[in-house]
């Protein structure tokens, strides 16, 4: 297939250009890389160095033969993605990546809230509009988030609840709680689309995705070179990540309050095969389907004892975990239940989190340490949030 991947320099977009390339598909990079812009910004950084796009693709084609093609455009300038979607050979799926995805960031103060929410709507639009006036068949693949559903005392359902009411019944999207001003902009996100569907004829699936974990595919590990994000930090970083950097320092596994706020977790490995399965089983024109993308679901305390266990146990590092008090509003204990049938119905078979997974991102922790910043404990701001692993 032809496929635009928008936003394909960051985390989820470089593991996945590589992987369906790797499979022969005909990949085009849409990024302007403001994401490194932002860790200039707030003096943050990968733990694992990253090179330059150009230095990347470049590198992909040495090793493989196979042609990655970049085009540096900011999506919320209209007319540069519309020059793009004007192409006589039609793309077969357009993936967005290109979203600001970090809830802190979001929280900041007004600045970032606004940028977070010009960056992700009016680059969605961008999105649904171009494809409405000069690519209508191709499918979009939009990566949304679990984060929108929060915790509800209800089993979450993939996108859409079946309500009986007064005796009359009907399909309605399931009720969000997003729980920061950045899953406001995806809620927002999955309305939009939505509403193309129905209106334009357009054609979506949304991956509601967990919390992703890991570093390694089978093609990140073919060269440094190649090597994608690990962030850690008070901003960008996920629980995982933080913890294993806290075992290969030898500080505490620090967690806001009681450790019960519970999330769902993917694999970046699986990350990668849901995205191709949404890409060779297309929604129909018309059709808005929603998967909830995860594998697993943890609490913070779960994680923190299972890496304590491992850094322990198989590693011989001593370990301890330190609750600090919780600057957030948010619940510490609930209830939470997610439904993940249709990506396993369609075919993924997951990858689920094992102490060698744990291991390998602790030594990966140890062999770059020299390169941890001191925002490694995320500061005591207080926000407003129903996700503490964002």
């Amino acid at each position: 297939m032809k496929i635009l991947i928008v936003g394909g320099d960051g985390y989820c977009g470089w593991a996945t250009a590589l992987y369906l390339s790797a499979k022969n598909h005909q990949i085009t990079i849409v990024d302007n890389f403001i994401r490194r812009q932002w860790d200039e910004e707030h003096q943050l950084n990968s733990l694992v160095p990253i090179s330059s796009l150009e230095q990347r693709v470049q590198q992909w084609k040495h090793l493989t033969g196979k042609t990655i093609h970049t085009i540096n455009i900011d999506i919320t300038n209209y007319s540069s993605l519309c020059e793009i979607l004007k192409c006589e050979e039609k793309f077969d799926t357009l993936i967005h990546f290109a979203q600001q995805r970090s809830a802190p960031f979001s929280m900041i103060d007004h600045d970032h809230s606004i940028r977070t929410h010009i960056n992700n709507t009016v680059g969605n639009l961008n999105i649904l509009w171009a494809l409405h006036e000069y690519s209508p068949e191709t499918h979009l693949v939009k990566l949304g988030t679990m984060g929108e559903y929060g915790t509800p005392n209800i089993d979450i359902e993939e996108g859409f609840l079946h309500i009986e009411y007064k005796g009359r019944s009907d399909r309605l999207p399931f009720p969000k709680q997003p729980g920061s001003f950045y899953h406001l902009t995806k809620v927002s996100d999955s309305d939009q689309i939505n509403f193309a569907c129905k209106t334009w004829n357009l054609r979506a699936t949304d991956l509601n995705q967990g919390v992703v974990y890991g570093y390694e595919t089978d093609e990140i590990n073919l060269s440094e070179i190649l090597a994608n994000r690990f962030d850690y930090d008070h901003i960008f970083g996920t629980v995982l990540n933080r913890f294993c950097i806290q075992v290969a320092l030898g500080h505490p596994l620090t967690i806001y309050g009681k450790g019960g706020q519970t999330r769902s977790f993917i694999n970046i490995r699986d990350t990668v095969k849901c995205i191709e399965i949404a890409c060779e089983k297309p929604a129909q024109l018309g059709e808005y389907r929603v998967f909830n993308q995860f594998t697993e679901i943890f609490s913070v305390l779960q994680l923190a004892q299972m890496v304590s266990k491992v850094a322990n146990e198989s590693l011989k590092i001593p370990c301890e975990i330190q609750h600090l008090n919780n600057p957030r509003k948010e619940k510490e204990i609930h209830y939470y239940n997610s439904i993940n049938t249709n990506l396993r119905s369609l075919g993924l078979q997951p990858t689920l989190l094992t102490d060698q997974t744990i291991i390998s991102l602790i030594q990966l922790a140890q062999k770059y340490q020299n390169h941890v910043h001191l925002q490694l404990i995320p500061p005591q701001i207080r926000w407003t949030s129903e996700n503490q692993q964002e």
